[in-house]
């Protein structure tokens, strides 16, 4: 009636806000409502009159799909409506929130200038967000505060200002968002995901650490039942690959390994964050640390492939915001990049993967295969060197040997006072004529010598 026509366009916000009590279930009626093959003769029970709805243009809006319940859903055309970049964001400030907060708190037009580092700074230290609704209260609030110095002076009425990053410290504080995705990926264990939330994308960290213990898996953080089997697939497949990556076999019998999804009081769930779970385990055992401009998505499978993921945008947007550069994917995501605005796919890197070890590669330079091959190369050099050792440990043996040998037998020879049997020899063909010669010739030269002497006298 207020339409005045049976072909109006109806919207209906935050759809999936709706909730079912002891009054009814709200969604059986807009069931009736929204299905072209019911509502041609859809019956209205207050007025008890028939209406046919087919010809009205319905329009829903939601923040999340899940709760809204499968049959309605099911009825509907989805339309996703991404994040805005930080670009957008501060044109859509310029144009449309500044003039409107400007206006809506008592100041004139023109009076208050925002410059576009202002705006970027209030965007990426203030707001964490995919709209602009905490941006326009932020800038609402720039504003009152100015409105207040305007009112306390007697002819600030004609003063103009200019917001710069300074005056934005100065009137909403200190930062409270920080990029600490360097400080937070600097030690080993630690891998940079992306995810997506109901207000857009965000990043998270991985936490991976070990103890002595018997083979246990922890996961924490308020995961759901598919994260915390992302985190059993992605554990297996490290363990299968403990070889190549330098481990003793009984490295996982012996040590437990606790993960963490730190912002414990937000629940999380989705299989996008598994090679991101693998990445942190591997960055574990092999004290490899990630790259801290590096952030990956993708669900991981037993055998190490990369399966697709959704809200690849999102998750773009999210990176950027975090001050990622390179951001590994799927490859078969790889044609949603179209989906990614222009200006932010050219100041970042995506890497196209389809296996863990890529992504290994690309995130810690680690490549298995070469890996694997310096291993083997370094046990045959400890082989070989082994080896080496055995021989010269036996040389050495036989040379002690000898030298004891040796050394026993002059204590022998010393405590008897034989001399050596060679020599022993030598002496009975030569001592015993010299000592006869030599006694016989002194016996004759002392018997000649007296004979002179008594002629003498």
């Amino acid at each position: 009636r207020d339409a005045g026509t049976n072909n109006p366009l109806f919207m209906i916000d935050e759809i999936d806000k709706m909730g079912a009590d002891w009054r009814g279930d709200p969604s059986s009626a807009m069931l009736e409502v929204l299905d072209p093959e019911q509502n041609v003769t859809f019956r209205d029970h207050y007025m008890d009159l028939p209406f046919d709805l087919s010809k009205v243009l319905f329009i829903t809006t939601a923040n999340q799909l899940e709760p809204i319940p499968g049959p309605l859903r099911d009825r509907m055309e989805i339309i996703n409506l991404a994040g805005y970049t930080i670009e957008e964001k501060r044109h859509i400030a310029r144009t449309y929130l500044v003039p409107r907060q400007v206006e809506a708190n008592g100041l004139r037009p023109g009076q208050v200038t925002f410059r576009d580092d202002a705006i970027t700074e209030v965007i990426s230290s203030y707001t964490r967000e995919a709209g602009v609704r905490n941006l326009e209260r932020e800038i609402g609030t720039i504003c009152r505060k100015i409105a207040r110095e305007v009112a306390e002076a007697g002819n600030g009425s004609r003063k103009r200002f200019t917001v710069n990053v300074k005056r934005v410290h100065e009137l909403l504080g200190r930062p409270r968002l920080f990029s600490d995705v360097k400080r937070r990926t600097s030690d080993p264990g630690v891998a940079t995901g992306l995810a997506w939330t109901p207000v857009g994308g965000d990043i998270l960290f991985i936490e991976a650490t070990s103890m002595p213990g018997s083979g246990h898996l922890t996961v924490t953080g308020q995961l759901g039942d598919v994260m915390k089997e992302s985190a059993m697939a992605a554990m297996s497949y490290v363990r299968t690959h403990s070889p190549e990556l330098g481990l003793d076999d009984d490295y996982f019998q012996k040590h437990d390994i606790h993960i963490h999804v730190p912002a414990g009081a937000i629940p999380k769930d989705g299989p996008s964050a598994g090679v991101t779970m693998a990445t942190a385990i591997c960055s574990l055992v092999t004290d490899t640390p990630v790259s801290n401009d590096v952030a990956m998505t993708g669900e991981v499978t037993l055998t190490g492939q990369v399966l697709p993921i959704g809200g690849l945008k999102e998750k773009t947007l999210a990176a950027q915001r975090a001050g990622i550069t390179t951001v590994i994917l799927p490859s078969r995501n790889e044609a949603d990049l179209e989906d990614v605005p222009e200006e932010l796919r050219e100041g970042m890197t995506f890497v196209p993967v389809d296996r863990v070890e890529q992504v290994w590669e690309a995130a810690m330079g680690l490549r298995l295969d070469e890996r694997a091959a310096a291993l083997i190369e370094a046990g045959d050099l400890i082989e070989e060197a082994g080896e080496l050792l055995e021989k010269a440990r036996r040389k050495a043996g036989d040379r002690v040997v000898a030298a004891a040998a040796a050394a026993n037998g002059g204590s022998a020879r010393a405590a008897t006072g034989k001399k050596p049997a060679g020599k022993k020899r030598a002496g009975k063909t030569a001592g015993p004529k010299a000592v006869r010669g030599g006694a016989k010739g002194g016996a004759k030269k002392t018997t000649a010598a007296r004979g002179r002497s008594g002629r003498k006298k």
